[in-house]
């Protein structure tokens, strides 16, 4: 990368703005001149926006009527790796450079002095005399880390009001603290003992250590349970030994709780946290932290990517197959990959650690572009558990009924022995379905094309596509008929209502995400079952994202067959992955533990694989599949999603797209569609979908930039491009 070009006074420079504009703007370098990278405020129009200094001004304007930058923002400058980074994922993505820096700069205030501020923090005194809302403080501040809250984020978060919050101060309960408004974080120290480790897991330490220096991709596969954790915190460790900065991606917010206290285990400190459960205070800290260095560790969201980091020495991608790592609104973008650019631009080191891997890791192991570390054995006593199907078709269950006889007797086995069970069913609420048994009409959302869920813990029918909610009515909404609504199948509510009448003795716990009010609330919760506060947990895929229940020894799928129909080319990839996942929360301490799947299909071959245990062998079968068809990770396919309030615009535009496909062709590419979205309205748009497939090896971006460009967007329709789409819906 080329070093960073000052420009004098008065010069002309480029610059990048936030603004939904096609291009970058020329002004006049301020009073003492500007650096490439700068952040600055210019003008536009009769408002001020933030802006970076790409570069030097193209000067096609009339260099009077060119107006000054306004002045430089008192905040690191951006590199020339991270300005390379974003136009790369713009290409990639074909998204807008507006809407990267966007991403790049997500944290209120950037622009303000520093100053001080009243924070506060858990007190040392006892509150006295408690109320509902001064519980609902003081539960925050305890399960805030050490966080701290302005008054209105405290006061938000505890959903109390400011004189709560006052009062517990007067008591001493809560201290008020003037700080600076961004301090830097702890220093982590690497040179601390970690936890001893196995000789799987040493023997993995150094082969992370061995590697050469500069940009390199391992990929740590490690069963469930094998402490994978601990193997690339050494790498961490080493990263931060060499003066350079880490991140660790996790793909649950969840997740955060227990592994900050790893981390703190391990170097001393806690490190900077980036993701939607922290306050815009810590936000704005942990991005001007980073950006000055005093940021050693983040560990965070997907959109952690995008902090300004100014010695990136390593990435860690955790649980690298979770597809909440591509973003699906706004930038698509997968954080997978693109933790992977950044790192090729800075000479930095990825570890992709996951017990399932995603296919396109695979193959690009397979291929050499990627390294390969294996740990095939649990840490300490614990081992795989074993693994069995229940065949749905020999039990005889009534209709209401979803735990079979089988399941409910290894159940009662362990309560008996003071051991946890889980029941997963990968379904929130209640039950998918409500349906009139006068006139069949399901009841569905008023601003999608879907079922409305039925939510019985808070008595309302939810939309999962766009969240809107209503009360459970009492009448058909299509004929009016009353008492004639039923509800059909179930989801982890219903199952729990189950298990509580099967298993009257014992403690039932359900684990879904739309269960609690914050992120601190599940983690609290998570923390609670982990300790054995429950004897039945109930839950959805929630519990497969890297949990840890010492104490649970059984695992029930209730529905293994759920995600093994649909047109979606990697659902036997995810169905493995998921049953796998969520098999291996049992048995991971001294107790052995067993998984079972309930299903329809025991001979189903993905079923067959996931009881066999040969993981390779369905890799290669999977990968077989792919490459003869020609899809992702061996070809390329785009999705084009057309959405507008009027259907028939939607439909037009994408039949007058499909019909002038040159571009397209002259690279070999098919199109298929348009056609009407699985799910068709969403949020009140009607959507449609074109699909584009070509060879790995062509220029998709160009073609389509070229093929896009021929088209005039009304502005009552949105098009979205979706490179290596994820989702089909």
């Amino acid at each position: 990368m080329s070093e960073p070009r000052f420009f004098e006074e008065s010069e002309l420079v480029s610059v990048l703005t936030s603004q939904p504009l096609d291009q970058m703007l020329d002004y006049k370098s301020p009073s003492g001149g500007c650096w490439q990278g700068d952040f600055v405020e210019v003008p536009l129009g009769p408002r001020k926006t933030l802006g970076v200094i790409w570069c030097a001004g193209k000067g096609d304007f009339e260099y009077n009527k060119v107006r000054s930058v306004i002045r430089i923002l008192d905040v690191v400058p951006m590199q020339p790796s991270m300005q390379e980074f974003l136009r790369r994922v713009s290409d990639y993505t074909l998204s807008p450079m507006h809407t990267m820096l966007r991403l790049a700069t997500r944290a209120p205030g950037l622009g303000d002095p520093a100053s001080m501020r009243h924070v506060y923090r858990k007190g040392q005194a006892e509150a006295g005399r408690m109320t509902d809302a001064r519980l609902r403080v003081l539960a925050v501040l305890q399960n805030s880390h050490d966080l701290s809250f302005t008054l209105k984020e405290l006061a938000e978060a505890a959903n109390a009001t400011t004189a709560v919050v006052k009062g517990l101060v007067k008591v001493g309960a809560v201290e008020e603290v003037t700080t600076p408004r961004d301090t830097p974080f702890p220093v982590l120290n690497p040179s601390l003992s970690g936890k001893s480790l196995s000789e799987d897991q040493a023997h993995a330490v150094t082969q992370l250590r061995s590697s050469d220096a500069g940009y390199h991709t391992t990929l740590l596969k490690g069963v469930t349970g094998s402490g994978k954790t601990e193997v690339y915190l050494e790498a961490v460790a080493d990263c931060l030994k060499h003066g350079r900065q880490a991140l660790v991606l996790l793909p649950e917010i969840a997740l955060t709780a227990e592994f900050l206290t790893r981390v703190e285990g391990r170097f001393g400190a806690k490190p900077a946290e980036w993701h939607s459960g922290v306050t815009m205070t810590e936000r704005r800290r942990t991005w001007k932290m980073v950006g000055e260095g005093h940021a050693q560790m983040v560990v965070g969201a997907r959109s952690a990517l995008f902090l300004p980091f100014q010695n990136l020495g390593l990435i860690v991608v955790d649980e690298e197959h979770d597809s909440s790592y591509k973003q699906e609104d706004g930038v698509l973008y997968n954080a997978r990959d693109m933790a992977v650019l950044r790192a090729s631009l800075v000479g930095g080191q990825v570890v992709l650690a996951s017990a399932t891997p995603s296919l396109e890791s695979w193959v690009n192991v397979e291929a050499g572009k990627y390294k390969k570390i294996e740990l095939n054995s649990r840490f300490g006593k614990a081992v795989m558990p074993s693994l069995a199907a229940i065949d749905m078709r020999q039990e005889k269950l009534p209709g209401d009924r979803w735990i079979s006889d089988s399941l409910k007797k290894m159940v009662e086995t362990r309560i008996q022995s003071g051991e946890q069970s889980l029941l997963f069913i990968n379904r929130r609420g209640y039950a998918p379905i409500t349906l009139c048994r006068s006139c069949g009409n399901q009841v569905g959302c008023d601003n999608c094309d879907a079922r409305m869920v039925e939510h019985r813990f808070s008595n309302r029918l939810m939309c999962h596509q766009c969240g809107e909610t209503k009360p459970v009515p009492s009448a058909c909404p299509s004929c009016d008929a009353v008492g004639r609504l039923a509800v059909v199948g179930p989801g982890v509510e219903r199952l729990a209502e189950e298990a509580t009448e099967l298993f009257p003795e014992a403690k039932v716990a359900v684990l879904s995400s739309d269960l609690y009010g914050s992120a601190r609330a599940l983690k609290a919760q998570i923390l609670a079952l982990a300790s054995g506060s429950a004897d039945v947990i109930i839950g959805t895929q929630l519990v497969a994202k890297g949990h840890n229940f010492p104490l649970l020894t059984l695992v029930g799928v209730i529905d293994a067959d759920l995600g093994l129909q649909g047109s979606d080319l990697r659902a036997a990839e995810r169905t493995f992955q998921l049953m796998r996942q969520v098999a291996g929360r049992a048995g991971r301490a001294d107790k052995p533990g067993t998984a079972v799947l309930q299903t329809h299909q025991p001979e189903h071959p993905v079923i067959e694989a996931i009881l066999g245990g040969d993981e390779e062998a369905f890799w290669r079968a999977e990968a077989s599949e792919r490459e003869a068809a020609g899809v992702p990770p061996y070809g390329r396919m785009v999705g084009i999603i057309l959405s507008s309030t009027d259907p028939q615009e939607a439909s037009e535009f994408g039949k007058a797209m499909a019909s002038n496909i040159l571009p397209l062709n002259k690279i070999g590419a098919e199109v298929f569609g348009p056609a009407p979205a699985p799910i068709s309205r969403i949020r009140g748009r009607y959507r449609v979908r074109l699909l584009i497939k070509a060879n790995k090896s062509v220029p998709i971006q160009s073609a389509i930039s070229e093929w896009v460009s021929q088209f005039k967007t009304p502005k009552s329709l949105r098009l979205s491009i979706d490179i290596d789409p994820q989702s089909f819906y």
